[in-house]
């Protein structure tokens, strides 16, 4: 059975690992269920979703079964890493909606057939009819609160405010590796390293009960150099849904990372042979953004398929380069084509709101048509769209053509 540490040491993925030589020893060895928990707070996968989908498929590939747990009972606290404010509480009907769009993208990443088959599991399953009473004595009573409140998880959240019901998020997610455990014979949760303190409530749950092979596995964040989450645009978040984010967005994101995160996001996002990622990331000066290309290209393709791949980077060509087609470039339908200029910026998704757009002009970062605008009460007329596309621009990076 091929070494997946080895692999997952290799490509960059590991940060933190319990019991690392008992649990290299057992994955060697024999196919070993393991799992990844989602909460389904929106109704699609994000870059940070990425990440944990694609060190499952590495694992399943090496010969162990992945199991992916929907949060839907989880979903219902949220969990309180990486937050200052409690979330938003949502609505069972919106849970069961999330689950059901983000099943869509899994198999992208995992395959449900063959002899290590992953299985998708909803913790709403088992969570959902748990007393309180009998759950708090059997489970509850197994951590301790000075423990918890050392986790960072809790720790930021402190001086905010902590509700005892987000704890409860740490014993529900510990509880839920214990049923898989009894249920899959489950060895190990992995997940980002945000994840670690509430990974260790269950590896530790399960040994507290009387067994020694439970595990835990966190992989490192795509962090900027800055050291903030990669995945966050000027619209929000990176997401795998089309709909959401477009594929030619998702391009253009990949294709214009910093040069000195090429070699992680090739190593952790994409599937080339580690030769060809230490080639790319090598390369220095103009050369690099070769590199990009190949790495945009690779990660478009896995998310949204050849097809809509080849538009974005035909797109990009066609804007950047003047070599491809600007065919399947960003299009934006505008309900009235005589509007003003900082309501098509704001329709475009360009900013959230009229203030932003009017910063934007009156600091020259918009032009039409390559004509700089720097008039905030600019109305759009029939002139604008004479020519054969009507090009909105913010800076060199940004394009959106306008459609009557």
């Amino acid at each position: 059975m091929q070494n997946v540490f080895a692999i997952l040491q290799e490509r960059n993925y590991i940060e933190q690992m319990t019991h690392p030589e008992q649990m290299k020893e057992l994955f060697t060895k024999q196919c070993v269920p393991f799992y990844i928990g989602i909460d389904p707070t929106a109704d699609s996968l994000h870059v940070g979703h990425f990440v944990s989908l694609m060190v499952a498929s590495h694992m399943q590939k090496c010969g162990h079964k992945p199991i992916i747990l929907m949060g839907g009972g989880t979903a219902i606290i949220g969990d309180p890493s990486g937050k200052t404010d409690m979330r938003k509480m949502l609505t069972k009907e919106t849970i069961e909606h999330n689950v059901a769009c983000i099943k869509k993208k899994i198999e992208k990443f995992v395959s449900f057939e063959g002899e290590n088959a992953a299985i998708i599991v909803n913790n709403a399953d088992w969570l959902c009819d748990l007393k309180y009473i009998d759950f708090m004595r059997e489970i509850g009573s197994k951590f301790t609160i000075n423990k918890m409140l050392a986790a960072e998880c809790y720790k930021n959240r402190m001086e905010a405010g902590l509700t005892f019901f987000e704890m409860g998020y740490m014993l529900m997610q510990s509880y839920d590796f214990l049923h898989l455990y009894e249920t899959y014979g489950c060895k190990l949760q992995i997940g980002g390293n945000d994840q670690w303190s509430n990974i260790i409530g269950g590896v530790e749950l399960i040994r507290k009960i009387g067994h020694d092979d439970s595990f835990g596995l966190t992989f490192k964040l795509l962090t900027t150099k800055e050291g903030k989450k990669m995945g966050k645009t000027e619209k929000g978040a990176l997401w795998l849904d089309a709909n959401k984010t477009s594929p030619y967005d998702f391009y253009q994101y990949w294709r214009n990372i910093e040069d000195s995160s090429v070699y992680t996001v090739a190593c952790m996002l994409t599937f080339l042979p580690m030769e060809e990622v230490n080639r790319l990331a090598a390369l220095k000066d103009e050369n690099i953004n070769e590199a990009k290309k190949i790495m945009a290209y690779e990660i478009t393709e896995l998310i949204h398929g050849e097809e809509e791949d080849k538009k974005a980077e035909e797109a990009a060509k066609g804007l950047f380069e003047g070599t491809g087609s600007i065919e399947h470039m960003p299009r934006v339908q505008l309900a009235n084509p005589n509007c003003s200029l900082v309501e098509a910026i704001v329709t475009c998704g360009i900013c959230s709101s009229k203030s932003q757009a009017k910063t934007l002009i009156s600091q020259g970062a918009i032009s039409l048509n390559d004509n700089k605008i720097s008039d905030i009460g600019y109305i759009l007329s029939d002139k604008d769209f004479e020519t054969e596309h009507t090009i909105l621009k913010k800076g060199k990076k940004i394009y959106y053509c306008l459609e009557k």
